[in-house]
């Protein structure tokens, strides 16, 4: 199977974008972002979006993925997949080269590992039927159907064992534009102690572009400090300096740490999807040279090698 896909990753902090932008200037490509945050509307500077990465020399790289829903909206990964499957088949038929960049482990996952997600409608007929059925019987059912080992997570609420007899039993909607993925993955790679000093940096950086004012913007907006948190550790935190919980100075240094601990995190993710068998050649950092001369080896493997501009 010929690669379909370049898929730039790697933890936060490490210069994806950038490297990812330049490659595809350099290739006739169009990025598609893998991250979580990014999606929503109205948070720029606490997601990192870096528009501005996706000019070069005056010239707008087509990116895609980002600002798709609002704060207030529920986005899942299958949200992600379905929309991914979408863009993908609209660059391909525009005959340009997909770029798949960001740090999001499980939406990188979802496209490099064909992840079968399933969109379930609990209004459904057959999924209201199942939900009149006690959790004891839905249980049976679920083992009935299928011999795989289910996470104790799927049984510990109703619908969740509802959702997974529907998906074992094949009536589940999967998203339109479907294709199996065989990407070509880049990881930059670079020393964590670097990774963090960038992340001190960046951050200091981003609470002066108004970081803070970003968050009062979007309490402002009616988004609770509930819904806040959900959205991950900038955040978290920014709306427990709001709240009045911690100061400003807690604020920075927890955040900082908080942030450093998830680019661990991010490495171990990495790390794992290697031992499940995801090939990532890794570069030493966001390497523009070494990264296309991965690609440029590689070109006869591309289904759509005809489509690379090279020179």
């Amino acid at each position: 199977m010929k690669y379909n896909l370049i898929s730039i990753v790697g933890p936060t902090a490490t210069g994806k974008t950038g490297l990812g932008t330049r490659l595809a200037q350099k290739l006739n490509g169009e990025i598609l972002s893998a991250d979580s945050r990014q999606v929503y509307k109205f948070m720029d500077i606490g997601t990192g979006k870096d528009l501005e990465e996706y000019t070069i020399d005056g010239n707008l790289i087509p990116y895609h993925l980002i600002d798709v829903a609002l704060p207030e909206e529920e986005f899942d990964l299958f949200h992600y997949q379905k929309l991914f499957y979408k863009t993908l088949a609209k660059i391909r038929a525009n005959r340009h080269i997909p770029l798949l960049v960001g740090g999001t482990g499980m939406y990188i996952s979802a496209v490099i590992q064909n992840y079968d997600l399933v969109e379930v409608d609990f209004n459904s007929r057959y999924a209201r039927e199942l939900m009149e059925k006690p959790e004891d019987e839905l249980k049976k059912i679920l083992f009935s159907k299928t011999k795989k080992h289910h996470n104790t997570t799927d049984l510990l609420e109703k619908e969740r064992i509802i959702k997974a007899i529907i998906v074992a039993e094949g009536k589940g909607n999967y998203p339109e534009s479907k294709r199996e993925i065989h990407s070509l993955n880049i990881c930059v790679d670079t020393p964590p102690d670097i990774v963090r000093d960038r992340i001190k940096k960046r951050l200091a950086s981003r609470l002066e572009q108004g970081m803070v004012e970003e968050v009062q913007a979007l309490l402002d907006m009616g988004i609770s400090h509930e819904k806040l948190r959900f959205f991950g550790l900038e955040y978290r935190y920014l709306s427990m300096y709001l709240a009045g919980e911690i100061n400003y100075n807690d604020m920075f240094q927890k955040l900082y740490s908080a942030i450093s601990q998830f680019a661990k995190r991010q490495r171990t993710w990495f790390r794992k999807i290697e031992r499940d068998g995801v090939v990532l050649h890794r570069i030493s950092g966001p390497d523009f040279e070494a990264a296309y001369d991965i690609i440029i080896k590689n070109i006869k493997n591309f289904e759509f090698e005809d489509d690379f501009i090279t020179g």
